[in-house]
């Protein structure tokens, strides 16, 4: 990969020649960039004993954008090219009309390396991958005789971008994502239920697909699995709920995290919108977005507008103290950009998104927090999920519960949901375990249709008077 590196400023798109172009794009404009891309990616499933799909895709464009106030004219192309940029600079530059604006200053540059800039999808033969997906069907259909079906996945990308500023500011990033998943179905007396787990990261193949790591995997889905064969209806009603640590910080991510993005809290449309240095959550509860967590799924040197990542505490002890800013909303509020401003691919414009999203951990003992429960729930895992940003409601369901009764784990219970909105749950916090933990690096964040990365974290938390929605008999 190192004789390969994407130097399209060297190439295709002369860097004289594409400052000239864009500064004319520009002129009179508050921001914009030329950010150009080289993305490919290699997945491959494995399912009932045979390889089932095995796919690899490569990509390559450019987009072009200029800012002047609330509005931004964005152009993109396949076609990495001088005429190609020229088309889009005259698009672009319908935002700017009379123009009248001041160009915003530049990025501050960073040395930080938050990933290896390796090629993951070379990190391992195609030959040892296919091999390695076998041994995951195998050894798995081993573990119990319960076992009827084995689903595995390796997948692997990489993503190379470089970024141009009219004042010619000029950076770039290379992004390796990995990625292995192991699901399961088990049958019992008819009955059949499922189980998944996996992870990766900006990280190599090379410890996801060592046996150490994929049989643990295996053995995990394996147990949620079975653990769903005993389980029982979910009950109904208003009860406490412990949430689990780590990937239950999806329910925070969702509920929460998107509520305090930028350009939300700006058009005044979310729930969190006007309420900066009050108080939105329960004393001790300190919430975090923060992109410079080392090989992470969520994690960017820089972002897509070539801020470096930071780290932001958007809740410090209960007091509503920061939202997540691209560049553009960042300059409308007033304040400074926090390395927020992400973008699926070359052909979407940037905005505030969440990298690593996480709640810190507290001082008591986790087993202590759920024996404080007199009658509700412990939800360990979760699936899906909605959210309404303007009032913070959402619906999660749970992969992996249990009753709690008087401080005692009962049976496990299936199809529960959690019904409730963000604001309300914060507040209703009682407990926060010394377990913060950051979940295995499985989560994706959609927003208007762009599709990007994140990682999510929390310790086990104590909350009162959410909805469980089940079976009432």
């Amino acid at each position: 990969m190192a004789q390969d590196r994407f130097r399209p400023f060297e190439t295709t798109l002369p860097l004289d020649q594409a400052q000239t172009i864009l500064r004319h794009a520009t002129d009179g404009a508050d921001d914009g960039e030329i950010y150009v891309e080289r993305r490919k990616s290699e997945a491959l499933s494995f399912d009932d004993g045979r390889l089932r799909s095995a796919s690899y895709d490569a990509s390559e464009g450019f987009g072009l954008r200029a800012v002047r106030g609330e509005v931004a004219g964005y152009a993109h192309s396949t076609e990495v090219s001088i005429p190609a940029l020229r088309r889009a600079s005259e698009t672009a530059r319908l935002a700017v009309q009379e123009g009248g604006g001041t160009l915003a200053v530049a990025p501050k540059p960073t040395n930080k390396r938050l990933y290896s800039e390796d090629d993951p999808i070379e990190s391992a033969t195609f030959a040892v991958k296919i091999e390695t997906l076998r041994e995951i069907d195998a050894f798995t259909r081993d573990l119990d005789s319960r076992v009827v079906q084995v689903s595995a996945s390796i997948a692997a990308s990489l993503q190379e971008i470089e970024i141009l500023r009219p004042d010619g500011v000029h950076v770039r990033d290379v992004r390796p994502m990995t990625r292995v998943n192991v699901s399961v179905i088990v049958e019992r007396d008819g009955r059949r239920e499922s189980g998944s787990a996996g992870g990766g990261g900006r990280v190599g193949l090379d410890g996801l697909i060592d046996p150490s790591y994929w049989q643990a995997q295996a053995r995990e889905a394996l147990r949620i699995a079975l653990i769903n064969l005993d389980a029982e209806p979910a009950p109904a009603g208003v009860m406490e709920v412990a949430l689990g640590p780590g990937w239950p910080g999806i329910l925070l991510h969702e509920a929460i995290g998107h509520g305090l993005e930028g350009d939300f809290n700006r058009k005044g449309s979310s729930a969190f919108a006007g309420l900066m240095g009050q108080q939105v959550a329960a004393r001790g509860v300190t919430v975090v977005d923060d992109g410079t967590l080392h090989d992470r799924r969520g994690s960017i040197t820089i972002d897509d507008e070539g801020t470096p990542s930071g780290r932001t505490v958007l809740i410090e002890d209960g007091i509503l103290t920061g939202y997540m800013q691209d560049r553009q909303n960042a300059r409308l509020m007033g304040v400074e950009p926090t390395g927020n401003g992400r973008r699926q691919s070359y052909a979407h414009k940037p905005m505030p998104r969440m990298t690593n999203t996480v709640m810190l951990g507290g001082n008591d003992n986790p087993a202590d927090l759920v024996a404080e429960i007199k009658d509700g729930i412990w939800a360990v895992g979760f699936g899906g999920g909605q959210v309404d940003i303007t009032n913070g409601k959402f619906v999660f369901s749970c992969t992996e519960a249990y009753r709690v009764r008087n401080g005692r784990i009962g049976a496990p219970v299936k199809g529960a949901t959690l019904i409730g909105d963000g604001p309300s749950a914060l507040m209703r916090i009682r407990g926060l375990g010394n377990d913060m933990a950051l979940d295995p690096g499985m989560g994706t964040c959609g927003k208007e249709g762009q599709w990007v990365p994140v990682g999510v974290g929390q310790p086990t938390v104590l909350m009162d008077g959410l909805t469980v929605g089940g079976s009432t008999t």
